[in-house]
């Protein structure tokens, strides 16, 4: 399977998964703890998901985790430990999705991209994140 995780097993800082993988049916890859929940669903035509409606459950989220579809082009996601040092590079391409985690990134552009972000709110604003130092 063309699934990556990055970091511990148990809590994975990234997850990705290539545009290659092929499953049947629906998994989700990430921890059932995760604020972001990321899967994987593939039916057959005439397939129907029931109608529903998600329940309100009050939630505590006290990281932002997001999500990065690459819908074009190509990139590098570097991930960086806690001394501010690159510790992983990802190389992602077109149709390639990534959930960050946990832990500081950054992104870095090989070509012209095109990225849909997706990340639970609401925007904090100038508060929503900390520009860090990257050492070499």
């Amino acid at each position: 399977m063309d699934v990556e995780f990055y970091g511990e097993a148990a809590s994975p800082k990234a997850i990705v998964i290539r545009d290659r993988v092929k499953i049947e049916g629906i998994k989700f890859f990430s921890p059932p703890d995760y604020s972001q929940q990321i899967g994987l669903m593939t039916r057959p035509s005439g397939y129907s998901v029931p109608a529903h409606i998600h329940n309100k459950i009050e939630r505590v989220i006290t990281s932002t985790q997001e999500v990065l579809v690459i819908r074009k082009g190509e990139c590098v996601v570097t991930l960086i430990n806690s001394a501010g040092e690159s510790q992983d590079q990802i190389n992602l391409t077109s149709g390639d999705v990534i959930l960050l985690a946990h832990g500081a990134h950054k992104i870095d552009m090989l070509t012209e991209c095109e990225i849909l972000e997706i990340k639970q709110g609401p925007y904090a604003g100038e508060f929503d994140k900390t520009l860090i130092k990257v050492n070499s």
